[in-house]
């Protein structure tokens, strides 16, 4: 059996194994940044007075971004146990058990006490939930790419390694509707008192749901081979990643951290950005956030596509060079910015994300050998996602205190793609590689 052969088993069967694969790999992703969404929305509206009041505001804000960042530290720990595990016992239940955490860490949070009510424990268990959290999806979207890479035919592997990555911004449309829901039901001052547990609340029916679907698909056809073949499946698979793979681990790396401080500034910093700064109504920037991302779902879908067609590297190029470009123009918008404005720039920015997300998926996927394919994929990520994600939003808010310029921002942005850029034009393209090599 090889990957490419998976296809040629009976059209019913393999066709509903490849739907629930799909749902599968999908739903979870997106239940886990649906999760991921709402923490970081909540800490630019709620949590920088629910659990860090300070007597400046901008103290109490950074503290709650703070907050955020914490969960990205976890992650590379994540990425590396979850990896291993997925090399060593299997994809599919390393993928169930950081389900379950997230989901029991996310529900949990929806139960805390605030600041008025406990304290410092108040904030400190937040902390902890939060580094549970991170530390769960340190190996989710790596183990959902995986899964589908190497289960699915190889010739539309961009197309289907796609699914799973919608999870970031679809979790975002998801976050940004129950969220706005809810404010819109309570209002804002009740949002901020107690509603803002209800979407961490809902999370449980989503969870239940990922479980049950996940636990129905089938293990991954390369790691079955492993298995059966009886070669030898890496005893540890890091250390032989480190030792063999450094290289691709490395421009892994650069362009995860490229594009992870692009999708941060482009979320979780733009609602700081909107209505701290431009002084936006809250329901606006969570109106372009939500416009944004549901665009994006289909961009990511469109560039695998496309990159099955010309290639990995001049999507995810095309993505990064325009993502740099349209960052500069969301970050030139004056104070007073439309409701118009923003949700074209929101959709702007994020088109380009979602190229860059098309083009690098199935690439991180190829660069690596079965048998440490998800734990180098998860443990150079997460680093990565540390550099990135969880700094961008601080940055970019201390850049704005600053500098009182959001174009200082778009700079940043820019340094943080550049080693990307260098990584992908340095790189060979991996378009059709066998992945049991």
């Amino acid at each position: 059996m090889s990957v490419q052969s998976v296809s040629t088993s009976p059209a019913h069967s393999s066709q509903a194994a490849r739907i629930r694969l799909l749902i599968a790999s999908s739903i979870g992703t997106i239940v886990e940044w649906y999760d991921f969404a709402v923490f970081a929305v909540c800490a630019a509206l709620v949590f920088n007075t629910a659990f860090f009041p300070a007597t400046d505001p901008f103290a109490g804000l950074l503290a709650a971004l703070g907050a955020q960042a914490v969960g990205f530290v976890a992650r590379p720990l994540g990425g590396w146990f979850f990896g291993a595990l997925g090399d060593r016992i299997g994809r599919k239940r390393s993928l169930v058990a950081s389900l379950l955490l997230m989901g029991i860490s996310t529900v949990a949070m929806g139960l805390l006490p605030t600041y008025a009510q406990a304290g410092v424990l108040a904030p400190t268990l937040l902390v902890i939930l939060r580094l549970l959290q991170g530390f769960a999806v340190g190996g989710e979207s790596t183990g959902a790419l995986v899964i589908v890479a190497e289960s699915l035919p190889a010739r539309q592997r961009g197309l289907w390694t796609g699914f799973p990555m919608i999870g970031g911004p679809a979790g975002n449309v998801l976050a940004t509707a129950v969220i706005g829901l809810v404010i819109g039901h309570y209002g804002q001052s009740a949002f901020v008192e107690w509603s803002w547990r209800i979407p961490f609340l809902a999370s449980a029916v989503l969870i239940l749901f990922g479980f049950w679907v996940r636990r129905r698909v089938e293990e991954s056809p390369a790691f079955v081979e492993l298995k059966e073949n009886r070669q030898e499946v890496a005893h540890a698979p890091l250390r032989e990643a480190l030792s063999t793979h450094s290289a691709s681990m490395l421009r892994v790396f650069l362009v995860k951290a490229g594009e992870s401080a692009l999708f941060y500034l482009f979320s979780t910093f733009f609602i700081v950005l909107a209505t701290v700064y431009l002084k936006a109504p809250r329901g606006a920037a969570l109106d372009a956030l939500f416009w944004g991302s549901l665009v994006e779902v289909a961009v990511i879908l469109l560039a695998g596509a496309a990159a099955d067609r010309i290639g990995r590297r001049p999507v995810t190029l095309l993505g990064l060079v325009g993502g740099v470009a349209a960052g500069f123009y969301l970050f030139t918008l004056g104070e007073g910015a439309s409701a118009a404005q923003l949700k074209t720039a929101t959709m702007l920015t994020l088109t380009f994300h979602g190229i860059i997300v098309g083009g690098m998926s199935a690439f991180f996927t190829e660069l690596f050998p079965a048998r440490v394919r998800y734990t180098a994929m998860s443990t150079a990520y997460s680093v990565a996602a540390v550099l990135g994600g969880a700094l961008a939003p601080i940055i970019g808010t201390w850049l704005l205190d600053s500098f009182h310029a959001p174009l200082a921002v778009g700079v940043y942005a820019t340094l943080m793609v550049l080693p990307a850029v260098w990584a992908m034009l340095s790189a060979r393209e991996t378009r059709g590689a066998d992945l049991l090599k």
